[in-house]
Order: C-alpha cells, then structure tokens, then sequence
C-alpha cells in the first residue's frame, strides 16, 4: 500500500511538473539563432569587382606601371606601399601588407600581387560578419554622422531582413528634424513596415523606449532604431546618443547590434569617427556606403586593423539590394585579385 501510495503521488508531481513546463514555454518569445545575412545578397566576384573598379583601378592601374621596371627593389616597394596608402589602407596597414609580402624573397610581380590579395584576405579573415539577433524583438541601434548614408542603409538592412522571413519594426529618434522622420517614414511605407516616431523636439531615448515596446507588442522579430545623425566631436550630442542606447540597453537587458555607418569616401577620418562612436555606445559592427563611388575603399581594412571593430555590410550602389554583407575573400578579389 505504501509503495502505491509513493508511486501515485511521484506520477502526480511529474504531470505537475511538465504542466508548468509547458506554460513556461507558452509565455516565453520565440528566441532565434543568430541571423546569417551573406546568402540572400551576395555578388559574384566580377560583379563586386565592376562596383569596386575606383579602388580597383587605384591599386591596379598602378600596380600594373610598377611591373614596367621588372625589379622587385626597394623603389618598387616603396611605391607598392605609398599607392596603397593613397587608397586609404592607412599606413600601418599598408606597411604590414608590404612586409609580409616582401620577406617572402619573390621576384615576380604578378606572384607579389597574389601574395598581396593573400595577406589582405587573412588580415580580413577570422571575424564574426552576421548579425547577432538573438532576442525577440531584437534590437538594433544605428548611428552616425550627417550624410553617411544612415537612413537609407537602415531602409536596406530592413528590406534584407524581410527577405529573410523577419519582421521589422523602425524607430526613428531624430526628433530635431522633420525631414529625418518623413524620410524614414517614407521608406517604411514602400517597404510596408511599421514604424514608431515621436513629436518635433521630443526626447530621443522615450522615442527609442516607445519603438521597443511597440515591437515587443507587436510581435516583431527587430525592431531598428534610427539615430540623429551627429558630429563625433560634439561631446553633448554624443551623451544624447548614449542615453538612447542606455534606456534600450535597460528595456531589452542588450543592444543585439549597434552599427555605425560610415561614408567610405571619408577615408582615415572614419577611423576616428568608429574609435568615437565605440567609446559611447560600444559599436559592434560597420556598415561602409558609397564604396562604388571612391577610390578610397581601403578604409574598411584600416578600420577593422585598426580598431577590431567588424565591417559587416558595404554599400555598393542605390538600389535597395546594394547593401550587401562584406566578404573578405570577395573584396580581396574584386581589389587585387586579377
């Protein structure tokens, strides 16, 4: 009767158990793995290479001239090294590049541009590139400075993610210019998206609260805060910044991604503009744009060398699948590969 007894009351506990089990899980929001990003929009080899030609032809056009003198001696290094530079490697980079590549002790000039395209590929290598939206909603901040691109990059970015089965919701905190707001809002209505504003003059971090908590209602899968694009130098503006990414830091208990957007014709300034943007909201990925039109592509290298900061996406054009995620092999190839 005892072990009746015992045996009845442990089957009663286990069905209890389960039952609380199973409602736990009901109420808990479906968490996603990290979202991968490099399928749906990436280029061929050639079709980077012809958006890349002015980087490109920067390096290439000369590289070429430089194989004239048939001498791989110091000259040539020397000018292998300053056409880098000129293409914004920064100088450090640039000088690495050379180095590794000139203790090898080859003498051919098309064996010294491969080996080139080599250690840039492995410079590049070895850096998580997809996006880390782990929560439901996650939460993604975009910052930058005026002009980079911002706006229409977070149009794009949301577009891919629809294209990957998610679904977006925008904040948009610029709350000091109307024309931000109706910009965003415009491209929320071709992509059919929610999106959450606030008043002229309203404080940034409520509006970024309201976006969160619209999502998380909603049942979105991200929601994407829009910044006021601002100078890194102005320190009152960049507080602003980080009391946004704080209020979302303490609703969501994480930020999945800050991205800060660079205008890849900026060249070496960028780097000061990402060490910035880092120290007050801790950025976790870059998004370099107008890359089809500088010659000064090299950046996305400098900056990743020289801050560990990722370059996840380029901006390679106006149509809204130009934003593409960054592939070291692929910008390697399309820069100095033949």
């Amino acid at each position: 009767m005892n072990l009746f007894l015992i045996a009845a009351i442990g089957l009663v506990l286990v069905v209890i158990a389960a039952i609380v089990m199973w409602r736990i899980q009901r109420r808990r929001p479906d968490v996603p793995s990290a979202v991968r990003t490099s399928a749906p929009s990436r280029l061929a080899a050639p079709q980077l290479r012809d958006r890349l030609q002015r980087t490109r032809h920067g390096i290439q056009d000369r590289l070429t001239g430089l194989t004239a003198r048939g001498r791989l001696d110091d000259d040539y290094w020397a000018a292998v090294e300053d056409l880098l530079i000129a293409a914004d490697l920064g100088v450090g980079t640039a000088g690495a590049l050379v180095s590794a590549v000139r203790q090898r002790g080859i003498s051919d000039p098309t064996a010294a541009r491969t080996l080139l395209r080599n250690e840039l590929a492995r410079i590049l290598e070895g850096r998580s590139r997809e996006l880390e939206l782990t929560q439901k909603p996650a939460v993604v901040l975009v910052v930058g400075v005026n002009g980079g691109g911002k706006t229409t990059s977070i149009a794009k970015l949301a577009s891919l993610l629809q294209r990957g089965g998610s679904t977006v919701l925008l904040g948009a905190t610029d709350t000091f210019r109307a024309a931000a707001d109706q910009q965003l809002r415009v491209w929320a209505d071709r992509l059919g998206i929610d999106m959450v504003g606030g008043q002229a003059g309203a404080d940034p971090a409520s509006v970024a609260f309201d976006a969160y908590h619209a999502a998380r209602a909603r049942g979105a899968d991200t929601v994407i805060v829009d910044t006021a694009g601002r100078l890194h130098s102005k320190s009152n503006l960049m507080d602003e910044l980080a009391k946004v990414a704080r209020v979302l830091r303490r609703e969501a208990g994480t930020l999945d991604e800050v991205l800060l957007v660079i205008d890849g014709s900026t060249g070496q300034n960028a780097i000061v503009q990402a060490r910035r943007f880092s120290e007050a909201v801790g950025v976790t990925g870059i998004v370099v744009t107008k890359l089809d039109g500088t010659a000064r592509g090299g950046v996305v290298i400098a900056i990743e060398r020289e801050l560990d900061i990722p370059v996840k996406f380029i901006g390679i054009g106006e149509a809204m699948d130009d934003l593409i995620p960054f592939e070291p092999e692929d910008f390697a190839d399309a820069v100095l590969g033949p």
